[in-house]
């Protein structure tokens, strides 16, 4: 790696040599070029003359004057394939600065009597040119766009087989949109016009793109949203439900009509690796109405800035949002944990295209292995773990309850006890509200995990827990499920006509989690701290199904059926989001802490230490009448015993 970069920087330096003699040349050259066009003169004078060696003299000297301010100001070490108005400033203060410093030498040595005063002026604009067309001349070939803003703005420019695509959003967001996108060659839009959300702005051109219409005309007309022609892309800048008030009708008219719906990429807007403008489509559940919350991410930039951060689960739905966020934060280091080789290859490669100084390391490993997870963290050395991995899919988690005893009971206390053994400043625990009152085994075992939090003695670290409900578009969860089946053309289906659930985003609850880290991150304290994200008002599982068949452009019960399959062992008609026992107190926006006595523990802490024991025995956990404990958690009417109920190891452990 050491040879790497010292090869590298030695290129570098190469390449600013060459810039600098080219920038002195030319700095030569326009002199010369001024002097000519002033006297008019042929090229046999210059052969001929005595007087031209004096002049080729004030030539080099005010080369040699710009040699020394190029030293000082080093403006050729910026990439000319690049290059915009800002470089073009700092060539003009270059040039007028070289210029000065001629002026005021050459007046002094003999005020400057043989030397024609429009020279300097001329040289001025010579050198000024001649620096600026180098740069353009670089420039043209690699970016063909640029070669179209010769001819006059009305002029029909050809999109080369390139998709249309509209941008919504305020100029600057829509400058910044416009230049990555025609200075990629390799890009497959064509930017055609923008949607402003200022109407003072409509008929002006940027780019070369006008702005068509105002945000507030282009939402509310049938013919603005459906008339931009067929096929074409939209990329919104901002979030189209929140900032610009588009409904799902009017979404599901743009897709009905062909338009791909696009964002840019929030992690990493350029690839790496190839340069190349990254937008992606925006799934369905981004445009479902909800509360948007907005925090100051200084607490949390505080929290993880400059610091080592573990991430079990990081290959899931949550773990990878939280390593991305994380990275974005400016972690130092972060080790991210699972068991999954797919996932986690998948998170580990997704950050690596990333532009970042935070150092990664992809570790695979399982959360029941309490060796394993003592060694990764005695080598890792975080200072802060967030423990999401667990096994949360309520059906199979129901079919194959030991399975979620190992790796959402014995798996969370490995962690812990790894975490306190190497005195890691703050241990983070992902919770859910299924393990309120719970009716299902897995919400029994992440009930039974918080309850592990109890267990844990004062010392240097700080046990914290966080409890949310669903989020969309996580694995497993009923909007992918959803999306799935309206692809297929229908039905969809859901369990209960009043089954309803907490909804909030993957990246809004992963953002929240972080907020509560650091709320509890000032200190340990003698008890460990429990977090409740504020989900808002619960959302009728029929109703998100209407809304996101809408989104598709189709109708619900015409295009799309819905039908009714009945309760699913295990589930609930609502969730709740505390317990008997459990009082919420408000934090900050979005976060309640909870606040409980011991009693309020569902299973008494002797039997958590001896179901610990027995889980360290897999073989003999199913043999075992410990289960009964889970259905003792388990408070749902009829809910099945362990007895009754199959059981057995046939599904793995995604960790």
């Amino acid at each position: 790696m050491v040879g790497i970069a010292v090869n590298a920087r030695g290129n570098l330096k190469l390449v600013w040599i060459a810039k600098f003699a080219l920038h002195v040349s030319l700095l030569f050259t326009g002199f010369i070029l001024a002097y000519g066009l002033r006297r008019g003169t042929m090229f046999s004078w210059w052969v001929s003359s005595p007087d031209a060696a004096r002049v080729v003299g004030w030539a080099a000297l005010f080369a040699l004057i710009g040699a020394g301010v190029e030293i000082v100001f080093q403006s050729e070490r910026s990439a000319w394939r690049y290059a915009s108005i800002r470089e073009v400033i700092g060539l003009t203060r270059n040039v007028t600065v070289t210029t000065a410093l001629f002026l005021g030498l050459i007046f002094f040595v003999d005020r400057g009597i043989l030397l024609p005063r429009s020279v300097l002026p001329l040289a001025w604009i010579m050198s000024l040119c001649l620096l600026v067309g180098a740069r353009i001349a670089w420039r043209l070939p690699h970016d063909p766009g640029l070669a179209a803003h010769m001819l006059p703005s009305w002029w029909p420019k050809s999109g080369e087989g390139r998709t249309p695509l509209l941008i919504v959003g305020p100029m600057a967001e829509a400058d910044r949109q416009l230049r990555m996108l025609q200075t990629d060659p390799r890009s497959p839009y064509e930017p055609v016009g923008v949607i402003t959300p200022r109407p003072e702005e409509v008929g002006l051109r940027m780019h070369g793109v006008p702005f068509i219409a105002t945000v507030a005309t282009w939402r509310e007309s049938s013919r603005g949203l459906t008339g931009v022609g067929p096929h074409h892309a939209i990329v919104f800048m901002e979030d189209p439900v929140q900032s610009y008030g588009l409904t799902t009708e009017r979404i599901g008219e743009l897709r009905r009509a062909g338009h791909k719906l696009l964002k840019p990429q929030v992690l990493a807007e350029m690839d790496g690796a190839s340069g190349r403008t990254v937008l992606e489509e925006i799934p369905l559940e981004d445009f479902l109405p909800r509360k948007p919350i907005s925090l100051d991410s200084g607490p949390i930039k505080t929290l993880v800035g400059g610091r080592r951060v573990m991430v079990t689960g990081a290959g899931g739905s949550i773990g990878s949002e939280i390593c991305r966020q994380l990275i974005v934060l400016g972690c130092s280091h972060l080790s991210m944990v699972d068991h999954s080789e797919f996932l986690l290859f998948e998170i580990d490669r997704e950050l690596g295209r990333s532009k970042t100084a935070t150092e990664r390391r992809a570790v695979l490993a399982n959360v029941r292995d309490a060796e394993r997870m003592a060694a990764i963290v005695r080598s890792e050395r975080p200072d802060i773990i967030f423990h999401a991995a667990a096994l949360k899919h309520v059906g199979l988690v129901e079919s194959n309850p030991a399975e979620g005893v190992l790796t959402n009971v014995l798996g969370t206390w490995n962690v812990m006890q790894a975490a306190m053994s190497n005195a890691v400043s703050q241990f983070v625990l992902i919770s859910t509200d299924k393990a309120v009152a719970p009716t299902n085994v897995m919400g029994a075992t992440k009930r039974l995990a918080e309850n592990l939090l109890d267990l844990a003695p004062a010392g240097a670290t700080q046990m914290t827990a966080v409890r949310f409900g669903n989020v969309l578009g996580s694995a497993g969860s009923v909007v992918p499920i959803f999306r799935d089946q309206i692809a297929r053309g229908g039905p969809v289906t859901v369990t209960h006509p009043e089954v309803n659930r907490f909804f909030m985003t993957i990246p809004e609850a992963v953002e929240l989690v972080l907020h509560s880290a650091a709320i509890s991150n000032p200190g340990p304290t003698t008890r460990p701290r429990k977090f409740l994200l504020e989900m808002g008002e619960p959302v009728k599982i029929v109703d998100l199904a209407r809304q996101m068949i809408e989104l598709s452009g189709k109708a619900p019960g015409a295009d799309i059926a819905i039908e009714f399959t009945g309760l699913t062992p295990g589930e609930k008609i609502a969730e709740i989001l505390n317990d008997e026992g459990e009082e919420v107190r408000p934090c900050v926006e979005g976060i309640m802490e909870l606040l409980w006595e011991s009693r309020a523990s569902v299973v008494p802490l002797s039997d958590v230490r001896k179901l610990i024991d027995l889980s360290r025995r897999p073989e003999e956990l199913l043999r075992s009448p410990v289960l009964t404990m889970v259905d003792r958690i388990r408070r749902g009417p009829g809910a099945p015993t362990s007895r009754n109920r199959k059981s057995g190891r046939s599904v793995s452990a995604r960790s």
